[in-house]
């Protein structure tokens, strides 16, 4: 019986569905069976992160709702030999058209039996699409990026989760870019952690490189000289149990912070 994991954060434009897609790809790279479930009915981008759009016959809705059976809908990505599927979700519904009852079914009694991971791209919100996405989840990973209003975004579902039966949520800090933190220009990572009070589980640098690999279709963590590849395949290694440092992010220092040093301004 595998695992289901819902990877969720409150707010919209954190890199939810890039983290699921990259963590997804990651733990498939490790030779686990994964399927990927896309539960942003009527919005879903995890398809387009994932460069599957184009092999898309059924979806979720189809599945709930009896027109196809689930193997017909999953999309297998086939840069993983099968180890990874897609669930896409539906684009012309709407988050009413799947009850929560109806995900804890799919995930527990259609999906679990036959993956090592479930991972479930939670829509942003609390609304109704929130709780279809955690409807079959064991555990939970919030996202962040270290800004206020994602942290107290995601302080609000860590608040939610917690009265779920799930295990205790665990914390990826996305797009974190180190000048700015020294600067305290924005909040830095033990802020974060300590104001949200969960466990750490990984943190992402901030990559353009990200952007331009997601609008292709391939994520990230298949690029093996990307940062933030080896940041998702980490946080992969430690979903599975494996004890893996924190990576360092410093950045290099830009022309005028050289200039500063150089003439003793800083």
């Amino acid at each position: 019986m595998g695992v289901a994991i819902v990877v969720t954060s409150g707010k919209g434009g954190v890199g939810k569905t890039t983290t699921a897609a990259n963590l997804g790809t990651a733990l498939a790279m490790l030779g686990k069976k994964v399927c990927l479930v896309d539960t942003d009915i009527g919005l879903r981008n995890l398809d387009l992160v994932l460069g599957l759009e184009n092999r898309i016959l059924y979806d979720l809705v189809d599945v709930v709702e009896g027109r196809c059976k689930l193997q017909t809908a999953l999309v297998p990505d086939k840069r993983l030999e099968g180890n990874l599927v897609l669930l896409p979700a539906a684009q012309t519904k709407d988050k009413s058209a799947v009850s929560p009852d109806q995900m804890a079914h799919l995930v527990k009694e259609q999906l679990k039996p036959d993956y090592d991971y479930v991972l479930i791209d939670c829509p942003a919100g609390i609304e109704q699409g929130f709780r279809n996405a955690i409807a079959g989840a064991d555990r939970a990973v919030v996202v962040t990026t270290p800004d206020v209003t994602a942290v107290r975004d995601a302080d609000r579902i860590i608040g939610i989760l917690e009265k779920e039966a799930i295990a205790p949520p665990s914390l990826v800090i996305n797009r974190v870019r180190p000048r700015l933190m020294k600067h305290e220009e924005i909040m830095d990572v033990d802020e974060i952690v300590v104001r949200l009070g969960i466990d750490l589980l990984g943190i992402v640098p901030d990559d353009e490189d990200v952007i331009t690999s997601s609008n292709r279709g391939e994520p990230i963590v298949l690029n093996p000289k990307a940062k933030a590849a080896q940041a998702y395949r980490n946080i992969a290694r430690r979903i599975l149990g494996e004890s893996v440092p924190l990576m360092r992010l410093e950045e290099k220092p830009s022309v005028i912070e050289r200039m500063r040093r150089l003439f003793g301004l800083s």
